[in-house]
């Protein structure tokens, strides 16, 4: 589960707070566990400071703490700081920003990227998929979508063009177009060359930051027509 560390200190040397967390990054280059940070100053008392710090995880972020570079840097903050700076850890339970990033790996660092073994680190192990175009209403199991991925890459060369994302909740709702050349057989039919484009929808829904369930609506007749299949 990610985790977020929020550092609350009152200063009057904010320049020399900004320098010293310069230095923190560089020190700890290639070492650190912290995947993002960001400082906000008070609007009615600009020596409020505020960092907001998020990790991979709760061990990640006491990896970090015990960093000898961690500790040199934190006693020349409270240096700095009017008082002991206060420390509130925070379990992220809810991330619309990192679900809707997920779903924009799926499209294109596996589907188009082809990079599978990042299925399982996308994708919960019993993920529910939900396709108009197959013969079983839900298959589960994320097995499932590495065996679709792969029999597409296999007929088409393609891409992805994500033509707009709406997060609500759980949920991550992607509207594409997907441009492909037929190279290998699909669905029966031999591989004709031809490149041809498809409209579609997916929605991703999301349980402790991995794809759960997944539904998917997709221009198939409109393909077919593309390929000569039918009129």
């Amino acid at each position: 589960m990610k985790f977020v560390q929020i550092i609350d200190c009152k200063t009057e040397r904010f320049d020399e707070m900004d320098q010293l967390m310069d230095k923190w990054v560089q020190q700890t280059k290639g070492k650190r566990t912290a995947t993002h940070s960001l400082i906000g100053k008070d609007r009615t008392d600009g020596s409020h400071l505020v960092e907001i710090v998020e990790f991979p995880s709760y061990e990640e972020a006491m990896a970090n703490s015990k960093l000898p570079e961690t500790d040199r840097i934190f006693q020349e903050m409270v240096a700095l700081c009017d008082g002991m700076p206060t420390f509130t850890d925070l379990d992220v339970v809810r991330d619309e920003q990192l679900n809707q990033a997920t779903s924009r790996r799926f499209f294109h660092e596996i589907a188009v990227g082809g990079n599978l073994d990042a299925i399982d680190e996308l994708f919960a192990a019993d993920y529910a998929d939900h396709d108009i175009a197959k013969e079983e209403e839900t298959v589960v199991g994320s097995d499932g979508i590495r065996r679709d991925v792969t029999q597409w890459r296999a007929a088409f060369d393609f891409t992805f063009d994500l033509d707009r994302q709406i997060c609500e909740g759980d949920d991550v709702v992607t509207l594409w177009t997907w441009t492909g050349t037929h190279k290998g057989e699909f669905m029966g039919i031999a591989p004709t060359g031809r490149q041809c484009t498809m409209t579609g929808t997916t929605i991703f829904r999301f349980k402790n930051d991995k794809i759960q369930e997944g539904w998917w609506h997709e221009d198939l007749m409109g393909l077919m027509r593309q390929l000569g299949a039918i009129g």
